[in-house]
């Protein structure tokens, strides 16, 4: 998505006549299906008259403007890029970041500064670092690149910022990245202009432009897919804007840890395809380097056991020679454990914290009367506690972000809290996620309607045949990349004793399985070949089984089809979403007294597993008839 594309000639003619941010506003409406905000709006009316100063003094009419160009699988957007050709006629484009700035704080946390944004003082990303990874990540992921025949830059202009001596955004912790990532200011107005000459003087720019925008784009990349790599520090994912400040934070404080008279703890929350998983093992990956003691925790037996399989055959950097599988335990690991006896302890999936590490199973000995998530904030110099509040799914997850922060003041630690905005799944679209929560009434978002020209696919099926054929084709074009999911609506058997698997799924004549449940009481004349119920979202031998919220939780597939039980319904006597705990056959949340609340919850986390699409069958026909009323394709057929 791009809400502006012109020769700079038209932009500068645009801007001239004040047309260009009604240009702006307009095309952001079409794509948005809602206004911009006046800030936004006054930003494009500040900023571009200094891009315009800067095109037409040093006669750069024939080169392309992008404005607000969206990031592939992202809805974050670029500000500008500048695209043309050198005096030796190589293509290059130049990334543009524009910032209002006037003044600027050394923040304590390396890599970031303080600075007024929405009239307070809050921590942001160098623009450099921060141009640097809209650098990576079209690198990345934009085929174009790939090729020697283009050059691709990223600078920052402070249009508005005057530095003064010993100026913090110029210090030295920043020279590197200044180096590679130009940083230009107010009294730079000559040396951006030849900076940009330097890249794009012989014009040529709708060439460059055509280039680019016809440029393929590579598949993005399951986290899964890429875990041992990021354990050996490889650069696999491209941070970018906050999750850079949540990064730079969490190695900060962890190498700063022993000569801090506090401990530090660390929220990192955010929707979705946020980033929070990348974030964690990015940061677990670059402390492991630094020789420090590191671990990750879950209280998700399917994720965590996931991830020690893939990784049960990798050794990496640590302090203790591990195996990298053994740097991944569960909440309940540490009840024994002394304090700050590990550097960095974090904490992915901390919505799923228990009151308590003690089960059925904990040996007498080793139970403690100490909470969950004292034990965690006790056990390490840093805790890194990675959250969405909305992916609760079981009375006894009480993971809250103002329960890590109470606790956190008994021990007198700093807190640091993110919010991660931008989210990289369902197609990289904010609208999509926002509809979600609109249509289940989980937060008023202002997205009442899909729109027809949302990035991400979601098709109502006639039928789960129709649906089970769906994921079986998309699995045979590209192998383990689709699962179907359901609302535990059907019983969950125990394999037969010659191993195999019961339909416990039955909807008039489709039948289907569940993953395989624990079998250790099962008598078996010959033992299930396929793998255990944990293994389910990474084994291609499950892809002929339904999986249910506590093995899809965590990870995310190319395509999700789900079948909507009738344990969730739209009742339009009261025109509201009714929980029917008697069509649960989840023995724990069928007793809960917020099973509305949870239910809701579960089909959330259902409906944001996929990256470019969910396919749904709804058992229930007036919940069909309402979510289609809420999706503009199909009120437009209708």
């Amino acid at each position: 998505m791009r809400l502006y594309e012109n020769s700079a000639q038209q932009l500068i003619n645009d801007i001239n006549c004040n047309k260009l941010s009604d240009k702006l506003e307009n095309a952001f409406i079409s794509y948005y299906g809602h206004r911009p905000s006046q800030a936004e709006i006054n930003a494009w009316n500040n900023s571009f008259q200094f891009v315009k100063n800067e095109l037409q003094v040093n006669n750069l009419f024939n080169i392309w403007v992008i404005i607000e160009y969206e990031l592939p699988y992202s809805a974050k957007r670029i500000d500008a890029i500048l695209l043309g050709k050198n005096n030796d006629n190589i293509k290059n484009i130049v990334i543009l970041e524009l910032k209002q700035w006037s003044s600027v704080e050394l923040s304590p946390i390396d890599g970031n500064v303080k600075t007024y944004v929405g009239y307070a003082l809050r921590c942001e990303p160098h623009p450099s670092i921060q141009v640097s990874g809209y650098y990576y990540y079209l690198k990345d992921f934009m085929d174009i690149f790939s090729k020697n025949c283009y050059g691709i830059y990223a600078c920052a202009y402070c249009h508005n910022y005057s530095p003064k001596i010993n100026d913090p955004m110029f210090s030295d912790p920043f020279h590197d990245v200044i180096s590679k990532f130009p940083l230009f200011t107010k009294n730079d107005f000559k040396n951006f202009g030849m900076y940009l000459k330097e890249k794009l003087n012989n014009g040529g720019g709708l060439d460059v432009y055509n280039d680019f925008i016809h440029s393929s784009i590579k598949p993005s990349k399951k986290l899964i897919d890429f875990t041992s790599n990021i354990l050996r520090n490889q650069k696999i994912f491209s941070l970018i804007d906050d999750q850079i400040l949540a990064n730079n934070t969490i190695i900060d404080r962890a190498k700063k840890a022993s000569k801090l008279k506090n401990k530090s703890v660390i929220i990192v929350s955010g929707g979705p395809g946020t980033g929070k998983s990348v974030i964690a093992l990015n940061a677990m990956a670059e402390l492991l380097s630094m020789g420090l003691k590191v671990y990750h925790a879950t209280g998700s037996k399917s994720f965590t056991s996931s991830l020690q399989k893939i990784l049960s055959s990798d050794r990496v950097k640590s302090p203790q020679n591990q195996s990298a599988k053994n740097l991944f335990l569960y909440f309940n690991s540490f009840s024994n454990t002394k304090s700050n006896e590990i550097d960095v302890l974090i904490a992915d999936e901390a919505h799923r914290l228990r009151k308590s590490s003690n089960n059925r199973f904990t040996k007498k000995e080793r139970r403690s009367n100490i909470p969950q998530i004292d034990e965690l904030i006790n056990v390490a110099k840093v805790s890194v506690f990675f959250i969405d509040e909305n992916q609760v799914v079981r009375p006894e997850e009480i993971g809250s972000i103002k329960l890590i922060e109470e606790t956190a003041k008994k021990y007198n630690a700093d807190v640091y809290k993110f919010t991660l905005k931008t989210q990289f799944r369902c197609s990289g679209s904010d609208g999509y996620l926002n509809w979600v929560d609109s249509m289940l009434n989980i937060n008023d978002t202002g997205n009442e309607f899909l729109t027809k020209n949302d990035k991400m696919k979601f098709i109502i099926m006639d039928s789960p045949e129709e649906l089970r054929d769906e994921i079986r084709n998309l699995n045979k074009k590209n192998p383990n990349s689709a699962r179907m999911v359901a609302g535990f609506c059907w019983p969950w058997s125990d394999p037969t004793e010659d191993g195999t698997l019961k339909e416990d799924i039955v909807i008039g004549n489709f039948r289907a399985t569940w993953e395989l449940k624990d079998f250790n009481h099962v008598k078996f004349n010959k033992k299930p070949e396929t793998p255990p119920w944990n293994l389910w979202p990474i084994d291609p031998k499950c892809a002929e089984q339904v999986g249910s919220i506590y093995t899809v939780q965590g990870f995310e597939f190319d395509y999700i089809g789900l079948i909507w039980g009738n344990d969730l319904v739209y009742d339009y006597n009261i025109h509201d979403w009714v929980g029917k705990p008697e069509n649960s056959k989840d023995p724990v949340i069928k007793r809960d007294k917020n099973f509305t609340i949870h239910i809701k919850n579960i089909y959330r986390t259902l409906l944001t597993r996929a990256r470019y699409g969910v396919y749904v069958y709804f058992v229930d026909k007036d919940t069909e008839k309402f979510v289609k009323s809420r999706i503009e394709m199909y009120k437009i057929k209708n």
